[in-house]
């Protein structure tokens, strides 16, 4: 299956901004990028995004953010909000391991829903297995490299304060896997000043995994 993206900015990080741009996917593969135009293929399957394409990104604090917090369920926001449970009120609720399932399982697509595709580990087994089922890829070594050092848990990799090339998993190229993100805002100095949480789609291995509704 050949998939065109389009968005009016395109950012693949390593080399320059594609405006009006386009990423043309084959199979798991980036097979080209430039301008619309340019690639634009009679019976190509086109998606349309607003604002900004970019490389996914890369969340270090996977392990942390699956393993020491608890993701609450929709259905549990009155009286536990929205937010990730860390430290004493974690200890205070106290899941068994039927809720901290549901926790991974949610935590991985808020995850997606903010861009990531790449992320921090090593995990324990059971959590493993979540992630490998998500396709989100694993980091191995980031949990020894990246301690948490910020005040609270966030599932956005832009709250510590990296640009984008810092954040992305590596520069989007032919050749190489379709991991990608779309965020709706009108560039690069937006993304990073409004965060993860403007994402609209995530492309994991040329597959759409998280489109905003």
């Amino acid at each position: 299956m050949r998939t065109i993206h389009t968005a009016p900015l395109v950012l693949p990080v390593g080399a320059a901004p594609v405006v009006d741009g386009a990423v043309l996917v084959e199979g798991d593969r980036v097979a080209a990028i430039g301008r619309y135009a340019d690639i634009a293929d009679e019976g190509v399957r086109v998606r349309r995004w607003p604002g900004v394409l970019t490389p996914g990104l890369r969340q270090l604090h996977g392990r942390w953010l699956l393993t020491r917090c608890y993701h609450p369920d929709p259905r549990e926001a009155d009286t536990l909000g929205t937010e990730p449970i860390t430290g004493a009120a974690l200890d205070t609720l106290a899941p068994d391991a039927t809720r901290m399932a549901g926790s991974v399982r949610r935590g991985l697509q808020r995850m997606l829903a903010h861009g990531t595709t790449h992320l921090g580990g090593p995990f324990p087994d059971g959590v493993r297995q979540a992630v490998t089922r998500s396709g989100l890829r694993e980091v191995p070594d980031a949990w020894r490299q990246a301690a948490p050092a910020w005040d609270g848990p966030a599932l956005d990799p832009f709250v510590e304060g990296y640009d984008l090339p810092g954040t992305v998993h590596g520069p989007l190229a032919v050749g190489e896997l379709a991991d990608f993100a779309v965020f709706d805002v009108e560039d690069e100095s937006a993304l990073t000043a409004k965060g993860a949480g403007t994402c609209v789609a995530t492309v994991l291995g040329g597959r759409l995994v998280h489109r905003r509704r």
